[in-house]
């Protein structure tokens, strides 16, 4: 259950997305005076040194951030900011797990709460977040500590979760806890990151809160090939629960245009879809 090591997979393709789609819900929640709670199930380490022998083994980052940072958009500013600062505007050589992309943008009157079951990357989670007076970070489950602080007192909310998926037990507990989450508070902005390595699973977890009834339901996905089992992710994709106005408009132009750059061989796409 705690084999998986994203530091194997810091930067790649799936991180450029969840990392975009972050950034614009972050944007959106800091355009209010208003406080609000960020947590996040699974933090990870927080920090990644793309120079490591895990990062160097796979280098999934050369087809994903590394193919960015030299191109000149706008819609990417805030994106390639963030992994600028940590390199202190050098080479390209850390990048920053979605706590520090968050935190960065938590302000006196937010609050955020990170959590971390791995021994390992715990305490580097605690060492980087350190710096962030607003940050908790547990060394406990994500999913029931997503549970126990909702509803947030601001009653405004923005929740990322992204576990491993190692376990095929994962999707269904996903389901199950944002069905709790967003009975307790239905108007927070809820974000689920999966991996698409079995499209059924992904259809069926997303049929599940629709027939749930849940209202205003995005998916954005990014893919380098077509579904086909047995290969691994082929792309990943970001579920979004009240998701900013016109974010759906935004990322319809910038997605595709983001895989045609991160293309390798004429198979990558992109999707954007209303599901509710």
């Amino acid at each position: 259950m705690l084999s998986y090591r994203h530091s194997f997979h810091a930067g790649n393709f799936a991180d450029v997305l969840k990392h975009i789609i972050l950034l614009e819900m972050l944007q959106h929640m800091t355009a209010k005076e208003k406080g609000f709670a960020y947590v996040d199930t699974h933090g990870g380490a927080g920090l990644y040194n793309l120079q490591s022998l895990q990062a160097d083994k796979l280098q999934e980052y050369q087809d994903g951030v590394a193919k960015l940072m030299d191109l000149d958009w706008p819609e990417l500013a805030l994106y390639r900011e963030a992994i600028a600062d940590v390199n202190k505007g050098g080479a390209l050589k850390l990048y920053p797990g979605s706590p520090l992309f968050a935190a960065k943008w938590l302000r006196p009157q937010d609050h955020g709460w990170f959590y971390e079951l791995h021994p390992d990357d715990f305490p580097r989670l605690q060492a980087n977040l350190k710096p962030y007076r607003k940050c908790k970070v547990h060394n406990s489950d994500g999913l029931a500590g997503l549970l126990a602080v909702m509803p947030p007192a601001s009653r405004r909310a923005l929740v990322l979760i992204d576990p491993s998926y190692e376990l095929k037990t994962e999707y269904d507990l996903v389901t199950k806890t944002l069905l709790a989450a967003h009975k307790k508070f239905s108007s927070g902005t809820y974000a689920i990151w999966y991996p698409v390595v079995e499209r059924p699973r992904i259809e069926r977890m997303q049929k599940q809160l629709v027939k749930a009834g849940i209202k205003d339901i995005q998916v954005f996905e990014l893919g380098l090939a077509p579904d086909s089992p047995g290969r691994g992710m082929t792309a990943s994709g970001m579920l979004v629960v009240n998701p900013p106005w016109q974010m759906i408009e935004k990322m319809q132009k910038l997605l595709p245009r983001l895989a045609r750059v991160l293309d390798k061989d004429g198979k990558a796409f992109a999707r954007c879809v209303q599901l509710s």
